[in-house]
């Protein structure tokens, strides 16, 4: 299980590198609201592998917070910036 964990970790890390490297370069402001969205969601499976390695179920909660808050923060920016291009 700890190879899996590390193997996991590792990739999980090179792709917040790689969507980091987006948000930061992104040319346009809904390029930008994707890659959080994808760090959001890299956060949360970082968490989701931390409770299987650690068999520690308190970490749930945040994960489920993690989902939520990058979904309407995404539905927001989305909405908003529709609104600005009319």
């Amino acid at each position: 299980m700890t190879v899996v964990a590390v193997i996991a970790a590792v990739l999980l890390s090179f792709a917040a590198i790689c969507t980091a490297y987006r948000v930061l370069a992104g040319p346009s402001t809904l390029d930008r609201v994707v890659g959080i969205d994808s760090l959001m969601a890299i956060a949360a499976s970082g968490l989701a592998v931390w409770a299987a390695y650690s068999n520690d179920t308190t970490v749930i909660p945040a994960i489920v917070a993690l989902a939520l808050v990058g979904f309407l923060g995404s539905a927001a920016v989305t909405r908003f910036r529709v609104r600005d291009d009319r």
